[in-house]
């Protein structure tokens, strides 16, 4: 399945059990290190001309700074004429570990959606299977081991099903559990993660989550963003590899290596 972008392009798309089908490929905007959320002209910038080259997919989180860079390059777009409104984009956020909390969970995703300046997010997503000592003063985007604590997995679940009966998420999800963790939550939820989102690269896979097929039709692993590593371990980076570059072909490194988690997760995706 697969939708047309403005360019005359294919994008894959991945139906959920929730919301509307997912575009497969979409544009991350992480940057380390994380910084508060605020004027990112930068972002902005790079969020506008990725709408421009076709792509519909942003991913952020609440940790990452980046949600009010995005709301200011859609609502921009849509002025332009770029985007016929916000619902053309796809919009999957995350809540941090510091408002993994029974009773902070939808003021959380409220903060988003302000940021954000949009009235849903089409995925909210539970960024990772731990919870953190509330910080004071805000949400703690800094990550303390010290503080880190068991979360209360099912009364999170339950307000971010809240989330989801209200239309403030038209889909949740989860990202970064790993098996066990994914057992426990369906064990007691109401409404099934529609996505676990977790890293596939060619150089790592970050959580096993071969269990997914034991979902069966009610859960799914999501599409990643296709991202540059390089430098990330200050050494060669995949995009160097001589087997994925050859003089005799057009093809760019790149080109294979999206082929190759594209198809990894072809094979993990259960809708």
């Amino acid at each position: 399945m697969a939708a047309t972008s403005d360019q005359g392009f294919a994008v894959p798309v991945l139906p959920l059990s929730s919301g509307k089908p997912m575009p497969r490929v979409g544009l991350g905007t992480a940057s380390f290190p994380h910084c508060e959320d605020g004027d990112q002209p930068h972002v902005r910038d790079a969020v506008l001309r990725g709408i421009d080259a076709g792509y519909r997919h942003f991913d952020t989180a609440a940790v990452y700074g980046t949600e009010r860079a995005i709301g200011d390059a859609a609502a921009e777009a849509v002025r332009a004429g770029t985007l016929a409104s916000r619902d053309e984009l796809y919009i999957t956020s995350k809540l941090w570990i510091a408002d993994a909390h029974p009773g902070r969970v939808l003021p959380a995703l409220r903060k988003t959606l302000r940021n954000l300046q949009m009235e849903y997010v089409d995925l909210y997503l539970v960024h990772f299977p731990v919870s953190m000592k509330p910080q004071e003063g805000g949400a703690g985007a800094i990550l303390v081991k010290e503080d880190l604590v068991a979360m209360d997995m099912k009364g999170v679940w339950e307000e971010m099903e809240e989330c989801h009966r209200q239309g403030l998420a038209k889909a949740i999800g989860v990202s970064n559990f790993a098996c066990k963790k994914l057992e426990y939550l369906l064990s007691f939820a109401q409404i099934i993660p529609a996505v676990n989102q977790s890293r596939w690269r060619c150089i790592c896979t970050a959580v096993k989550t071969s269990c997914a097929h034991s979902v069966g039709r009610k859960g799914s692993s999501s599409a990643p963003t296709l991202h540059w590593v390089a430098r990330e371990h200050h050494g060669p980076t995949i995009l160097s590899w001589k087997a994925l570059s050859s003089s005799r072909s057009p093809r760019t490194s790149a080109k294979p290596s999206l082929r190759f988690v594209l198809g990894g997760y072809t094979s993990r995706a259960i809708a």
